[in-house]
C-alpha cells in the first residue's frame, strides 16, 4: 500500500516496475519475430494452436479459448478465421450445446504446429530459460503467480 504523502514510487520500485514493462513488451516482441520469421504465425495465433493441441480431440469451446489465449472472443474469432483459411484449424456446432460453437485443430494445423514450435521453444530457451538459472525460474514463477492473483481478485 502506498503510505499517505508517497504517492509515487520509491526508486527502487520504479526501477524494478521499468524493467519490467521493458520485459513485458520486449520479450514477446522478439518471439513474434520469430514466429512470424519462421513460421508466418503471430505469437497469439502460436499460442492458440498450442492451446488446441493440449485439448481432448484437440477441440474447445471458442469462449473457453478465448479466457485459454487471454483475449477477446471477437479477436479470437478474427484469429480462428485466419486458420481456417490456412487450413489449420475450423469451426462447428458443440454437439453438447448448440448455442456454442467449438474451435477445432486440423491435422494440418497440428503438423504445421510441430514444424513450428523447435524453433519457438529454441527462441524461448535462448532469451528466457537459460538466462536464468533453476532457482530463479522458481522464484519469477512465484511472483507471477503473486500478482496474476492479485491481478484477478481485482479485475474479476
Amino acid at each position: 500500500m502506498t503510505e499517505p504523502g508517497q504517492p509515487w514510487l520509491t526508486a527502487d520500485e520504479l526501477s524494478a516496475w521499468r524493467g519490467f514493462v521493458r520485459l513485458a513488451q520486449r520479450l514477446p516482441a522478439a518471439l513474434e519475430a520469430q514466429l512470424q520469421r519462421d513460421a508466418r504465425l503471430s505469437f497469439l495465433e502460436y499460442h492458440v494452436l498450442a492451446h488446441l493441441s493440449e485439448q481432448p480431440g484437440r477441440r474447445v469451446r471458442m469462449s473457453d479459448l478465448a479466457a485459454l489465449a487471454n483475449t477477446e472472443l471477437s479477436r479470437l474469432s478474427h484469429l480462428v478465421g485466419r486458420l481456417e483459411k490456412r487450413g489449420f484449424a475450423c469451426r462447428e456446432t458443440d454437439p453438447d450445446n448448440g448455442r456454442y460453437t467449438q474451435a477445432i485443430l486440423t491435422d494440418a494445423g497440428f503438423a504445421y504446429l510441430e514444424s513450428a514450435a523447435p524453433g519457438h521453444v529454441e527462441q524461448v530457451r535462448d532469451l528466457f530459460a537459460d538466462a536464468l538459472t533453476a532457482a530463479e525460474l522458481r522464484t519469477l514463477r512465484r511472483i507471477a503467480d503473486k500478482v496474476l492473483t492479485r491481478v484477478d481478485d481485482r479485475t474479476g
